[in-house]
């Protein structure tokens, strides 16, 4: 048995002190919420676990067809690994203010310490404001001692490198990575399915009670790379009805799809699911010889690994982000 059509899940939107409306103006997810900062497309997270909105499984949790389906759903590479544990996380996140300034531990020390994956991630800015900016990484090297002393003066702006962004910029935030959203920003995130974040800096926010959120400082210290890069931002080179990369690490791969036609796909060799994230216009999924899914922009969907052959089609210039592991 499997599961025989691609897979759209209700969007988890979580209300935050720094969220905004774009997620419902943009991305069209229905809310009455105010300060909607993210929504899980795609989440294996315990207590928040994605329930399926389409087809024959519609009401039924992601972890239900997991466990119903194992490989046919995942690969059996992935299976193997993973269990029946979805490894990713799949988000978009609107920051109308800045997000705090956090990192997230590796895996031994989530392990250790949370029982828990680490969260490596990554970004697909989709749309920000004029200088809207993102912080990722030091400037130069440093070390505890110089990070103590700029976070006790509140001064840790001087050392963190802060890039000014736009429209289809690409970040890769490996654990131990210092980073931040700041304000104007609309992106789309994959991680590892990990909801451990060491929150190190929040500039001085208070919420309606007038509490300031909780700070990790010093679970952070041996958390921290304090090695500098030349570039956080990642290159990459885009086609027309092409599938190329953007980002490889051993926890995901993701691809961009710049659509304005039609490009078959056969995943036969990946033995993977691959998730597809509308980042720009609406795509059309043909499946199975005679039948079809609309993927709207701001919209998510999963492909089971035994559903490896389809093709994707847009009269219109559209993008999206395709995600497996491999």
């Amino acid at each position: 048995m499997s599961i025989q059509y691609p897979l759209k899940f209700e969007p988890i939107l979580k209300e935050r002190i720094w969220g905004g409306k774009k997620l419902n103006s943009v991305l069209n997810k229905v809310t009455d919420k105010e300060n909607i900062g993210e929504s899980w497309e795609l989440s294996d997270v315990k207590g928040d676990v994605s329930i399926v909105a389409n087809g024959k499984y519609k009401g039924k949790s992601l972890e239900f067809l997991i466990n119903e389906y194992k490989d046919t759903l995942l690969g059996k590479k992935v299976y193997k690994n993973f269990g029946n544990n979805f490894p990713l996380l799949i988000k978009f996140i609107d920051a109308k203010e800045a997000l705090s300034i956090q990192l997230h531990p590796n895996d031994a020390l989530a392990k250790k310490r949370h029982n828990s994956f680490g969260k490596t991630e990554m970004w697909y800015v989709m749309q920000a404001d004029k200088a809207a900016n993102l912080i990722v990484g030091f400037q130069k090297d440093s070390n505890k001692e110089e990070y103590l002393k700029h976070l006790e003066n509140k001064s840790l702006l001087e050392i963190l490198n802060v890039d000014e962004v736009e429209k289809g910029d690409v970040y890769f935030i490996p654990t131990g990575r210092i980073h931040a959203i700041g304000a104007g920003v609309l992106l789309a995130e994959i991680q590892q399915t990990s909801d451990v974040t060491y929150r190190i800096y929040d500039w001085d926010r208070k919420d309606d009670q007038g509490n300031g959120r909780e700070l990790h400082t010093e679970l952070a210290l041996d958390a921290i790379d304090y090695t500098a890069i030349d570039k956080y931002k990642s290159d990459y080179t885009s086609a027309v009805n092409a599938s190329k990369n953007i980002v490889d690490c051993q926890y995901f791969t993701t691809n961009i799809i710049e659509l304005n036609g039609t490009i078959s796909i056969d995943n036969s060799d990946k033995d993977s699911f691959v998730i597809y994230m509308a980042v720009d216009g609406n795509v059309t999924i043909s499946y199975n010889d005679d039948k079809e899914i609309q993927l709207n922009k701001g919209e998510t969907i999963l492909m089971p690994a035994c559903l490896s052959k389809y093709v994707l089609n847009s009269e219109e210039k559209s993008e999206v982000l395709e995600v497996y592991i491999k």
